[in-house]
């Protein structure tokens, strides 16, 4: 089955947040306006245990104030997450409770993470909060407007002006009614924007300091590195043990049939052509398995094709319904391809082992300087990563390149599994991979 690529529309459509996603911004704005009053107060509290730290009072004050702002700007970093997609790393933890209270705050005085999260209170009320108050100043404004102006407007006597217009009559009232309509649509459609630009503040002010993201993006290198050297280890392992059992094992039986074929030559011709028939399939499947093993090491077509039609070879190898849907617009670097066509072939296995599905749904992107691969089936869900090697063993592969896995496999299904490898184009040249989508039902382009 081959079906062309969708047009502009429906894109223009989605670039627009539907009136249910504008009215769940604003109550996140809400949220986030209501909570910056908390944060303005556990921040003063904090600066008032540091005041009373050189009389010793704060040093009780002290941890207890420094977890509460700790709490409320992990929440925050859990909900920039969870409503725009931001992550924003989190700093090391705070010294844990027990011993001397004058080590925990000298510990708590030391820490990075600490004075950012202090200079993050005392500015959130005075960014963040009045970022997302002007969706809500728009939309309060604008429903007094549109829906308590036309009832009160006769009392509120004759200077009464709603914004630009002065509501003294019948025509100016309706007229201030239409503005209010105005304002509050525009609150609404900012409230999303609103909330992207607040994730933006929050992530630069609430990130992990540079010494802390060093230390753990080489504690992360130190671990894919021996990840790495350790998969390569099982990898050597694997293919000498296949190469022993399987193609090595066959070219010894050739070599012995044809001994006995030459010996057999004078005295039983008959016989010494039907072992050089063996002979010859025998040879046949020593190179089959030989074939089979350079597919497993590195497949011809994703050096060849490019990762969109090996995955394509894959759908089609899979007795699953699987849909595959590629825009690269080039080539990716070839650690990329590999990492991204094995993981591919693994949970298309695990779909077919394990999910009870029948149809599966490929889709590969390359936007933002990162390749999204989002793997999705129809089965009855409930995957876990801590379930089985499957999983753990994509993740494992991944890290290598720096990617992640994303697990949603909620019991009933479906499960959805998204992959993100950071990779930017070697070229512009484009390749097989942006051809259109394939499904192995039919076997063909």
């Amino acid at each position: 089955m081959a079906t062309g690529r969708g047009g502009t529309a429906g894109a223009d459509a989605e670039a627009v947040p539907s009136a249910r996603a504008q009215l769940r911004a604003l109550a996140r704005c809400q949220r986030l306006s209501l909570y910056s009053f908390a944060v303005s107060a556990v921040g003063a509290l904090v600066v008032g245990a540091l005041m009373l730290l050189p009389i010793g009072v704060g040093r009780p004050l002290l941890p207890g104030a420094a977890t509460a702002l700790r709490r409320l700007s992990d929440r925050y970093r859990s909900w920039t997450e969870r409503w725009t997609g931001t992550r924003i790393s989190p700093p090391e933890p705070l010294p844990p409770p027990g011993g001397p209270r004058s080590r925990r705050a000298v510990g708590i005085l030391g820490d990075d993470g600490f004075w950012r999260d202090l200079r993050w209170s005392w500015l959130e009320p005075w960014t963040g909060g009045l970022l997302v108050a002007v969706p809500l100043w728009l939309v309060a404004f604008g429903l007094f407007g549109a829906v308590v102006q036309p009832f009160v407007w006769p009392w509120l006597g004759p200077s009464n002006w709603y914004a630009f217009v002065l509501v003294d009559s019948t025509g100016s009232m309706l007229a201030a009614a239409v503005l209010g309509l105005l304002f509050t649509g525009a609150g609404l459609r900012l409230a999303p924007a609103a909330l992207e630009l607040h994730a933006r503040w929050s992530a630069r002010a609430l990130a992990a300091p540079y010494t802390t993201e060093l230390v753990r993006r080489i504690e992360h290198l130190t671990d894919t590195r021996a990840e790495a050297l350790d998969a390569r280890a099982d990898e050597l392992r694997r293919i000498e043990r296949d190469l022993h059992d399987g193609a090595q094992a066959r070219l010894v039986a050739v070599g012995m049939a044809l001994d006995e074929a030459t010996r057999m030559l004078d005295t039983d011709p008959v016989g010494a052509r039907e072992l050089l028939r063996e002979v010859r399939a025998g040879s046949a499947r020593a190179l089959q398995d030989l074939r089979d093993l350079v597919h497993g090491i590195h497949p011809p077509i994703l050096t060849d094709r490019g990762l969109g039609d090996a995955v394509r070879s894959l759908a089609l190898d899979s007795f699953l319904d699987v849909h595959v849907t590629a825009d690269l617009p080039g080539r990716l670097p070839a650690p990329v391809e590999t990492a991204a066509y094995f993981a591919v072939a693994e949970l298309l296995a695990n779909a077919a082992k394990h999910s009870g599905g029948r149809e599966v749904t490929v889709r590969l992107a390359h936007a933002d300087g990162r390749l999204r691969v989002v793997v999705a089936d129809d089965g009855h869900g409930g995957a876990r990563q801590d379930r089985g090697t499957g999983l753990r063993g994509v993740v494992r592969r991944l890290s290598t390149v720096d990617g992640t896995l994303a697990l949603d496999s909620p019991p009933g299904g479906p499960t959805t599994v998204t992959l993100e490898i950071p990779c930017e184009m070697p070229c512009e040249i484009p390749c097989a991979s942006s051809s259109p989508k394939t499904s192995s039902s039919s076997g063909t382009a």
